[in-house]
């Protein structure tokens, strides 16, 4: 069974990782957190400790079906510099692999990213200065291919559910956000 994966990284922004995978599991989604630090233990960018589920190395990158890198400081700076980590996301999108980032993730992980064309993406403001390659917009949820890009922790709900409509279905997504009071 295909699984998604949500890296874990030291500074990691609390909502846009535990809301995403909350969302996800919510609509069936098989979610495993993965740390890239030295242990399972990842302390986020607000002091909330949380254990991931597994470690990068125990990770078998042909069980992917989506790649979501949430952001945080100086979380989503700690992903980029994960150097297994960048190649994994490179050889996943080449082979068609979704990915996903949120915040400073899009700029500073996906921004790594050799796509081959011109983005359309969005990034917490500030760090559109990293994205030079893409289209960056202020929307808040922008789709562009297998890539999946949000703007911020207020977007983390929105961003969850456009990743569960990708990998699952609108309908999914629908029922997801009205049993959340979303709709």
């Amino acid at each position: 069974m295909s699984k998604t994966y949500l890296f874990l990284a030291e500074g990691f922004e609390d909502i846009e990782a535990l809301a995403v995978v909350d969302v996800l599991r919510r609509g069936g989604v098989e979610v495993r957190t993965v740390s890239v630090m030295e242990g399972l233990e990842v302390r986020s960018a607000h002091g909330v400790t949380v254990w991931a589920d597994v470690m990068l190395g125990e990770v078998k990158g042909e069980e992917a079906e989506c790649l979501v890198f949430p952001g945080g400081m100086p979380g989503a700076a700690n992903l980029a510099a994960c150097a297994p980590l960048m190649e994994w996301m490179q050889r996943h999108y080449e082979a068609g692999g979704m990915v996903a980032a949120i915040c400073a993730a899009p700029a500073l992980v996906l921004g790594r990213l050799k796509a081959g064309r011109r983005l359309r993406m969005t990034c917490y403001p500030g760090f559109e200065e990293h994205l030079p390659e893409a289209e960056v917009t202020a929307e808040g949820v922008v789709v562009d291919g297998n890539v999946i890009t949000g703007k911020g922790p207020g977007f983390a709900i929105p961003f969850g559910l456009e990743v569960l409509e990708r990998l699952r279905s609108a309908e999914m997504a629908r029922e997801v956000a009205a049993g959340m009071l979303l709709a």
